[in-house]
């Protein structure tokens, strides 16, 4: 499968699909679409409903963020902002976050903090030092270990870019192997070899948001997504 560039903003995968069922049967990924699939499960509640709106939640949690929306700003305490619910900032793992959110604004890098006077350390410069009650908002520079380490952070991303990645129909991951594409042939009963096509797909924004969704709804996910 031919990957994505670290800056593109789509995502190819290729697809096998049985003809006969109408069912993607897996997906043949690289490490940009492993990275999307992770990335979701590392997104807050909020950033979730608003990327869905609420007509495409299910349940009732879109109702929950619209009236926390509306609720005027007399009823929340003084050391809180509905903007920390509404629009909260998720942390930067070392690369944008693909697809859904890499020019949305809400990307934050990691940030460590402390005070001038003792080695405590924060992730909020809004942070009082126990010691001397001064904010904790002095820059502590960040440097990359040597080594796996560097190179992860260089690299970006969860999973290692070395291998390719077959992702079930249902979002089940593991490493692409022959036998155990054969396994899954078995396991789904396919019979005849020439019932199944492959298809290269795409993954933009559009089709990032309708995966989010019907992660949430069906795990017949890919067959939803690209056969639908």
């Amino acid at each position: 499968m031919a990957a994505s560039s670290p800056d593109s903003t789509k995502v190819s995968l290729k697809l096998l699909i049985d003809t006969k069922s109408k069912k993607v049967l897996f997906a043949e990924a690289s490490k940009e679409f492993v990275d999307f699939l992770f990335y979701i499960l590392s997104l807050p509640v909020g950033t979730v409903i608003k990327l869905l709106s609420r007509d495409s939640m299910v349940g009732s949690l879109g109702n929950l963020y619209h009236s926390i929306d509306k609720l005027n700003h007399t009823y929340m305490q003084p050391n809180q902002s509905k903007d920390v619910v509404l629009n909260p900032k998720i942390t930067d793992f070392g690369a944008p976050v693909p697809l859904l959110l890499a020019n949305d604004g809400v990307l934050m890098a990691r940030k460590f903090y402390t005070c001038r006077s003792h080695n405590y350390v924060a992730d909020d410069k809004t942070a009082v030092c126990p010691s001397c009650n001064n904010y904790m908002n002095t820059d502590i520079p960040y440097v990359a270990g040597g080594g796996e380490v560097k190179e992860a952070t260089e690299s970006g991303g969860f999973v290692k870019g070395v291998v390719t990645y077959m992702v079930m129909d249902d979002l089940v991951v593991e490493p692409m192997s022959t036998i155990s594409s054969i396994t899954l042939l078995n396991k789904f009963n396919v019979k005849e070899v020439g019932a199944l096509e492959e298809k290269m797909v795409s993954l933009e924004m559009e089709e990032g948001l309708m995966l989010l969704k019907a992660s949430f709804e069906t795990k017949n996910v890919l067959t939803r997504v690209f056969l639908s």
